[in-house]
């Protein structure tokens, strides 16, 4: 799979839509990253918010074949062809084109009624999912997932890429198309919300099977991970050994495996991962670089190397000269800020 860069332009929140000739493409939900589909080929992308960084691994073309709709037809079927179209396939179209209006509430009960269909049930989901109304969400998603090998037919069928997106973790935002591993990301994001952790887990382990070498998936894991038992603590550091910084998504994850490396009493090979971690500063977001620093600072007051900690606790005093743990820190060294 191939990587590539660019810089993002502004996402609107809410609802969009655009059609033209050729494609389609929809998006909703808060800021972040996102996984599209298209009859070009899907792209996953993960993003960090603040940054308009994204990266973009291609995944092959788009779901199971169906017959398309010409561009004109789209989102509206005309008297003739609504007679010959299944009820539910007709209830997503109409969801889909309030959506293009701007209608939410209509949208949303045109999805339910044809939510046997898995991609209304996906679309369901993800509306549910952006009102924080986490029970719905997580029962459309499910209905979506159990005809998983069905999950985008009808949004090929009418051209239309869809995506949604969410924050997985403070620096990382995930994605989700109507696929199985982006609707397992979508729940395992609302089973963490309701406190389930061990069906976050569940489906976090799945997409880890299904798509080994996904960064967004081993950083959604790790973040949820990272406070467990050595179990859990030995898994991420076998899981992460190999990461390298490479991304803004590489960098999140050399946090979480020096959190757990430390953890394991490992004290200097925490301090390594800190320090690959911060070893490349640009297009990574401040906060990601502070909390990396602030880990490395207390590991070295934790091993004994004075000198180092009181230099890494004065450059976050640079950073955040109000910070009233690191003035405090300071001045039990005896060093007073202005």
């Amino acid at each position: 799979m191939s990587f590539r860069f660019w810089r993002r332009i502004r996402l609107a929140p809410g609802v969009t839509l655009n059609l033209s000739k050729s494609t389609a493409s929809l998006s909703f939900g808060p800021r972040g990253a996102k996984y599209t589909i298209s009859p070009r080929g899907n792209r996953v992308t993960a993003g960090l918010p603040g940054t308009g960084l994204f990266y973009t691994m291609q995944t092959g073309r788009g779901a199971g074949r169906a017959p398309s709709v010409r561009a004109r037809d789209r989102l509206d079927l005309g008297f003739s062809r609504r007679l010959v179209t299944p009820v539910e396939e007709r209830a997503l179209v109409d969801g889909l084109r309030a959506l293009q209006q701007g209608d939410e509430e209509a949208a949303l009960s045109a999805l339910m009624r044809g939510a046997a269909l898995p991609d209304a049930a996906w679309m369901a989901g993800m509306i549910h999912l952006r009102r924080n109304a986490l029970d719905e969400a997580r029962h459309h998603l499910t209905l979506a997932l159990q005809a998983k090998d069905r999950l985008g037919t009808h949004f090929a069928k009418y051209g239309i890429a869809a995506h949604a997106h969410f924050t997985v973790t403070p620096e990382i935002d995930a994605h989700a198309l109507p696929r199985e591993c982006g609707t397992r990301l979508a729940l395992a994001e609302i089973a963490q919300i309701q406190g389930d952790e061990a069906l976050a887990l569940s489906h976090l382990e799945q997409v880890l099977r299904l798509a080994p070498d996904d960064p967004v998936a081993l950083l959604s894991l790790v973040e949820l991970t990272h406070e467990g038992d050595q179990d859990q603590l030995r898994r991420i550091a076998a899981l992460t050994a190999g990461t390298m910084n490479e991304t803004p998504v590489d960098a999140a994850i050399l946090l979480y495996r020096a959190r757990a490396l430390a953890g394991l009493g490992l004290a200097q090979g925490a301090i390594d991962a800190l320090t690959l971690g911060l070893r490349r500063r640009k297009d990574r977001p401040a906060a990601l670089l502070h909390r990396l620093r602030h880990d490395r600072a207390l590991l070295y007051r934790q091993t004994g190397r004075k000198a180092q900690a009181i230099r890494e606790f004065e450059r976050l005093a640079a950073e955040q000269p109000e910070d009233p743990q690191i003035r405090a820190t300071l001045a039990s060294e005896g060093i007073a800020l202005l």
